[in-house]
C-alpha cells in the first residue's frame, strides 16, 4: 500500500522528500503527496489523516499520544525564525492596540510570537493564509504581520519592516536553535525506524545531486524567483534537517517547556521520550 504523505510546497519540504516521493529510496513504499500550509497539516495531523506529516512543533503537544517524532527531515536551525512586519516607518516599540496577522494558531511562529510579546501582548490575532499577511500589512489591514519561510528574502519589496526577529530574540535567549517544523511519523501505520531510514536516505540524495530535485521543487515554488529558492533550502535545510541530535531535541524541549509554563500549550513528556532516535 501507498504511503499518504503531507508536506508543504516549499522548496525545503520538496527538496527533502523529492527522492521519497518519485521512488528512488531503496525498500520505501510507494508515496501519495498532498501538499497544503502547515495549519492544515497540524488539523489534519489530529485526525490521522497521514501516515508521515509536516507539522509544527508548536503543535506537538497534541499529536505525540498518536505520532512518533522522526529526528530527521523537518526545519529546525540558527537565523532562520519567524519575523513580525511592520510598515515602514510606523515606528512601533511593541504591539500594544495592535492587529496583528498570523499564520495560524498553532504554528511555531504564533507560539514564539505569544512567548515574547506576553508582557504587552497585541489587542487582536487575526489568522490570516500565509500569502496575505505581507500585502495586507502594506494596505494597512493588519498594524504587523507575522512571517515565515521565504518573506524573510522578499518583505523589503512590500515596503515592510522587521520589528523583532524571534529567531534572534529566541537565539539570544536560549542559545538553542530554533525548532520550527516536525516530522511525524502515525502509530500502528508505519515503522518509525523505516521511516526515518527511507527520509535521511532522500536528504543525502537531495544534497548529494541538488539538480535531481530543480525541476520538481521549482513546480511546486509558489512564483518564487530560483535566487530565492536557493537561499530557501539552503537555509532551512542544514545538519538538522539529518538528524536533530542533542541540540535540537534540547530546542524542543526548551520550546515546549517554556511554553507549558506559560500555560499556552499542554504539559507533555520529553521530545526525546517519544521519538525515535538512532
Amino acid at each position: 500500500m501507498a504511503l499518504s504523505l503531507a508536506i508543504s510546497p516549499c522548496p525545503n519540504d520538496t527538496f527533502v522528500f523529492d527522492a521519497l516521493v518519485h521512488g528512488r529510496v531503496p525498500g520505501a513504499p510507494p508515496v501519495e503527496v498532498t501538499f497544503a500550509d502547515v495549519d492544515v497539516t497540524n488539523t489534519a495531523a489530529e485526525r490521522g489523516a497521514f501516515d508521515l506529516v509536516k507539522v509544527s512543533y508548536a503543535a506537538l503537544p497534541w499529536l505525540l499520544d498518536d505520532y512518533h517524532l522522526l529526528p530527521c527531515g523537518g526545519a529546525l536551525g540558527r537565523g532562520c525564525g519567524p519575523l513580525v512586519l511592520t510598515l515602514e516607518g510606523a515606528d512601533r516599540a511593541d504591539l500594544s492596540g495592535a492587529t496583528v496577522a498570523v499564520p495560524g494558531d498553532r504554528t511555531t511562529a504564533y507560539l514564539l510570537f505569544r512567548l515574547w510579546s506576553a508582557g504587552r501582548p497585541p489587542a487582536r490575532i487575526e489568522v490570516v493564509p500565509f500569502h496575505e499577511i505581507m500585502p495586507g500589512v502594506a494596505a494597512g489591514r493588519y498594524d504587523a504581520g507575522l512571517v515565515i519561510h521565504e518573506a524573510r528574502f522578499t518583505y523589503h519589496r512590500h515596503g515592510l519592516t522587521a520589528l523583532v526577529d524571534l529567531g534572534e530574540w529566541w537565539e539570544a535567549d536560549t542559545g538553542l536553535p530554533i525548532p520550527l517544523g516536525a516530522i511525524l511519523a502515525r502509530k500502528g501505520a508505519v515503522d518509525p525506524v523505516a521511516a526515518a531510514g527511507w527520509v535521511r536516505e532522500s536528504v543525502r540524495q537531495a544534497w548529494a545531486d541538488p539538480s535531481t530535485s530543480r525541476d520538481y521543487v521549482l513546480t511546486h515554488a509558489q512564483e518564487m524567483e530560483p535566487d530565492v529558492v536557493d537561499r530557501h533550502i539552503d537555509l532551512y535545510v542544514n545538519e538538522f534537517t539529518a538528524d536533530l541530535g542533542d541540540a535540537g531535541f534540547a530546542a524542543v524541549e526548551a520550546l515546549l517547556g517554556r511554553a507549558a509554563d506559560a500555560g499556552l500549550v499542554p504539559q507533555t513528556s520529553s521530545s526525546r521520550a517519544t521519538a525515535w532516535t538512532s
